[in-house]
């Protein structure tokens, strides 16, 4: 391939059917350094981070509960682009514009700019292959959600309790170091003292995962579920009409006029199928 044919590619951006694995690949690894900036201290001043500075995610200067929060929205959301999920998608598309915007407003910065809008371009400019539905609303769905969040709150906020050991006042135990994460998670000051700003910096991260913990399980539980399959009495009158003349070759087409399932027609009319989404 010669140059000239590369820089057409190249300048065409990624194929369609690519872009959701792209930008969801794109959340992913910026979400993940945002996660170990919000944890970490050292981290935070590193040059890894001042390369994830210049990415969407970071949308605050060195705020380590906003780029924890960050970190974490963007991985959830991650998930729902490279499933080609709606409301994924919309979700992006807000926040894509926003975190550009901040951006520019903290930090000045014309590359985390441009790479924030060419994603969200990326997004409108492919929308189409953005069309799968949510997944069926459940309660086991949010439970889980509750059970693992938590439990990776849990176990990141451990860690953030314990890597300021020059700021830590006393030899807090295992346990009081436990109590005060579960007491963090509920925006409670635990047992666990710190010098200096480092308490505001732990207490606002453990209250982030604690809210995020609660607001995404809360979601999951009460979200608006996408319409039920609903066979209309204009269908079901084409479908007898079909099952009429053609019922005798399918000893099982009766099932066909069960209510909670959608059917597409042919252009002729001569054939249908009958449906029913599970997961989009």
């Amino acid at each position: 391939m010669s140059v000239p044919q590369r820089m057409r590619r190249l300048l065409r951006g990624p194929r369609p059917e690519s872009v959701p694995v792209v930008v969801g690949t794109a959340c992913t690894v910026v979400g993940l350094i945002d996660v170990a900036a919000g944890v970490f201290p050292r981290f935070r001043h590193s040059r890894m981070h001042t390369l994830a500075e210049v990415l969407p995610g970071a949308l605050g200067p060195f705020a380590a509960a906003l780029s924890l929060s960050a970190g974490m929205l963007l991985l959830l959301l991650a998930h729902g682009l490279k499933r080609h999920k709606r409301r994924a998608w919309r979700a992006a598309v807000v926040l894509l514009p926003a975190g550009a915007a901040a951006q520019f407003a903290y930090r000045h910065s014309v590359v985390g700019v441009l790479v924030s809008l060419t994603l969200c371009y990326l997004l409108v400019r492919h929308r189409d292959q953005f069309r799968a539905l949510p997944d069926p609303r459940s309660r086991w769905r949010a439970l889980a959600n509750f059970v693992l969040l938590g439990a990776g709150s849990l176990a990141l906020g451990l860690v953030i309790v314990s890597v300021h050991p020059g700021r830590v006042v006393g030899d807090p135990s295992i346990a009081d170091r436990l109590q005060h994460v579960l007491y963090g998670l509920f925006g409670v000051e635990g047992p666990v003292d710190y010098a200096g700003r480092t308490s505001w910096t732990v207490a606002y991260s453990l209250g982030a995962l604690g809210l995020l913990t609660a607001v995404t399980t809360i979601y999951l539980a009460f979200r608006p579920e996408h319409p039920a399959a609903r066979l209309t009495e204009d269908d079901e009158s084409r479908l007898r009409a079909l099952l009429e003349t053609h019922g005798g070759r399918d000893s099982l087409g009766h099932f066909a006029l069960r209510r909670d399932k959608a059917v597409v027609f042919s252009p002729s009319g001569k054939a249908a199928v009958c449906y029913r989404v599970v997961s989009g």
